[in-house]
């Protein structure tokens, strides 16, 4: 089958799959030849009401609303794009990392759409489909430095190319986005904890609890939450019964730990970025659901400004999981000339972006600490 390449003057049209969690998506995306892009339909369920009871994604559950959803989210992409399925150039679908009930919903039906219309598909990682968004809405040009803040992940990562990731740091133990869902779990703020957190922090006091910022001043890039954590846990048990305002201020200050941890690594990583790369405008992009805490972006922006990084956040529709993220990626290895997967693909439960890297917990490779 021919690779579908738009240097030749022809606009690429990609149809992305993504359910990788408990969001069941699909989406149409152009990339022009001059690299630039544009989403033509973008279609997301999200599954909130299925899982707020557990507190958290329950795997069966998702799995079994991705089959019920995905063949009329698909119709709906196409619909919205007016284009029939044989119009697109190919198909994208996430193969990783994820839930892997999910994973084999959305790779199996990508595999049987490209058989039914004789087109190529491409098997994506989903964290290359958050590294590659600020290049589909922004036009952002290679190397930069990304922080990816989710619910299984939180690294920090230079993007080299389509394909050329180097992880310089990760977490450790907890990802930052389960560090916000266990928290406000623990204080009965509800699913998910993101949100939840970040409104109750409104009205808290950020000074009341000396909480934790951990691996301060210790080497390397890497993030640890789990002591945060504790230390939440045992100053709520420490107040009980709570007040409303204790809520509050526990949360409150558990942002302000983590808006100065991020930091700190950040300032670390953009030292690092000046030593190694060559780049003309350095630029910081973040991504992930994380990234949409309104404490998270207002910290980014004012360091971005004052380390003459220039900032790019897409809008949080495109940084929590979606599938136009997943269209864009196959656009780019597409246009590109890289080859498709084979139709013997398998879903990967864990996919790090960086294939070279240590294994350790949120890099997404399995191994002893994994």
């Amino acid at each position: 089958m021919p690779h579908p390449r738009n240097q030749d003057g022809r606009t690429l049209r990609v149809l992305g799959i993504e359910t990788s969690c408990d969001e069941t998506a699909a989406a149409l995306v152009e990339r022009a030849p001059d690299g630039s892009g544009a989403i033509v339909s973008n279609v997301v369920m999200s599954q909130i009401e299925e899982h707020a009871a557990f507190g958290g994604v329950v795997p069966e559950l998702a799995a079994r609303a991705h089959v019920a959803v995905l063949d009329t989210l698909v119709a709906e992409a196409l619909s919205q794009g007016n284009v029939a399925l044989g119009d697109v150039d190919a198909i994208a679908a996430t193969a990783g990392p994820g839930l892997i009930g999910g994973l084999i919903v959305g790779l199996m039906t990508g595999k049987a759409l490209a058989r039914a219309a004789d087109k190529p598909l491409y098997a994506i990682n989903h964290l290359e489909g958050h590294a590659l968004t600020a290049r589909l809405t922004d036009g952002v040009a290679f190397p930069y430095l990304m922080l990816l803040v989710s619910g299984g992940h939180t690294q920090l990562v230079l993007a080299k190319g389509v394909g050329k990731y180097r992880r310089w740091g990760t977490t450790i133990d907890d990802a930052l986005g389960e560090a916000f869902d266990k928290t406000a779990k623990l204080l009965g703020l509800g699913y998910p904890g993101g949100p939840a957190v970040e409104a109750a922090a409104r009205t808290g006091d950020p000074r009341r609890f000396a909480f934790p910022r951990p691996l301060r001043g210790n080497p390397g890039l890497d993030f640890s939450f789990s002591g945060l954590k504790t230390a939440v846990r045992q100053a709520a048990e420490a107040l009980v019964p709570l007040a409303d305002q204790d809520v509050a201020d526990i949360v409150a200050s558990f942002q302000a730990a983590i808006v100065d941890t991020l930091k700190e690594r950040l300032s670390r990583a953009a030292a690092r970025f000046r030593d190694e790369c060559e780049a003309a405008d350095p630029t910081l992009v973040v991504a992930g659901g994380v990234a949409a805490n309104g404490a998270i972006r207002a910290m980014l922006t004012d360091f971005c400004a004052g380390e003459g990084f220039r900032f790019v956040a897409p809008q949080p529709a495109l940084c929590t999981d979606n599938a136009a993220m997943i269209a864009w990626a196959g656009a780019e290895r597409a246009a590109l000339g890289l080859p498709p997967a084979e139709m013997t693909v398998a879903a990967r439960s864990r996919w790090p972006l960086d294939e070279t890297a240590d294994a350790l917990i949120g890099s997404g490779r399995r191994g002893a600490k994994a």
